[in-house]
């Protein structure tokens, strides 16, 4: 099983979109979406696209369990919400960081809410 998250953790590392699956809130079906993240040591680092409002958001909220993907290796965790805005805040720097302020600024709306997702 370390093998398989030390995998998962070298995809994470080299890429800058994954694919995340959630379980449905209302229809208790499998979703997958692609996101972008931001990896840091063991904690995968998520930002929906319209905060709070986001679907796949609700859906975590309501049921922690998310697959991540990377290239065909994947693993199912328990995200944990984020709803601290100093930690928010934090989380929305890592992605400007890593993906530049402007295309943060053009994809994101909301910036209420947060998601990490510990590699363990």
């Amino acid at each position: 099983m370390a093998a398989a998250k030390e995998l998962l953790k070298e995809k994470l590392e080299r890429y800058r979109q994954i694919k995340i699956s959630v379980i449905g809130r209302k229809s208790g079906r499998k979703i997958s979406v692609p996101v972008w993240f931001v990896l840091e040591r063991d904690t995968v680092y998520l930002l929906p696209v319209s905060g709070a409002k986001t679907q796949w958001f609700k859906n975590v909220r309501e049921n922690p369990a998310i697959g991540i993907e990377a290239r065909g290796v994947e693993g199912e965790f328990q995200a944990s919400v984020v709803t601290d805005a100093m930690t928010v805040k934090a989380v929305v720097e890592k992605f400007r960081e890593k993906y530049g302020a402007g295309d943060v600024k053009k994809y994101y709306s909301g910036f209420d809410v947060a998601v990490m997702v510990r590699l363990e």
